[in-house]
């Protein structure tokens, strides 16, 4: 397969946008194995725009490397320099899972509580609030309530 071509405006933006990524595939001295390969994949398709690191000390091998990345899983070449080579590929359209619209999981809130009495500190609670519980303005934790279903007879149009 041909690999994607990119304008030098959608190069260099792609270059700015992985200047902070570190590499998530590192090559070794076997080469350019179907494994690797593989990985290479598998990271594009979950990252999009990924670096990978060449641990050969050959630069036309990195060279080659780098152009069978590129045609072999039709991505874009964006950039080689040194032992870090940069390839993106547009990430596949994710099929919505069936349970993606539950509630989030648990997470750790801070509550503050106030003395009754003045002039005391405060007391600070780390309380763990879980999915389907919801934290009151009095800093109680409490069950999140169901939605009340309504009436069908109430929706039909007369």
């Amino acid at each position: 397969m041909p690999h994607i071509q990119l304008t030098p405006a959608q190069r260099r933006e792609q270059r700015a946008l992985a200047h902070h990524l570190d590499p998530v595939v590192l090559i070794g001295g076997d080469g350019l194995t179907p494994a690797v390969q593989k990985e290479v994949d598998a990271a594009l398709n979950a990252h999009g725009l990924i670096k990978v690191r060449v641990f050969a000390d050959d630069r036309a091998a990195r060279e080659q490397i780098y152009q069978q990345l590129a045609d072999a899983l039709n991505a874009a070449p964006v950039q080689h320099i040194g032992k870090l080579l940069v390839l993106w590929r547009p990430m596949p359209e994710k099929a919505r899972a069936v349970d993606e619209d539950r509630m989030p999981g648990p997470r750790d809130v801070k509550v503050l509580k106030y003395s009754s009495r003045g002039g005391q500190r405060p007391e600070v609670k780390q309380l763990r609030v879980l999915g389907n519980q919801r934290l009151t303005q009095g800093g109680l934790v409490k069950r999140a309530k169901k939605p009340r279903k309504k009436s069908v007879k109430k929706n039909q149009v007369r």
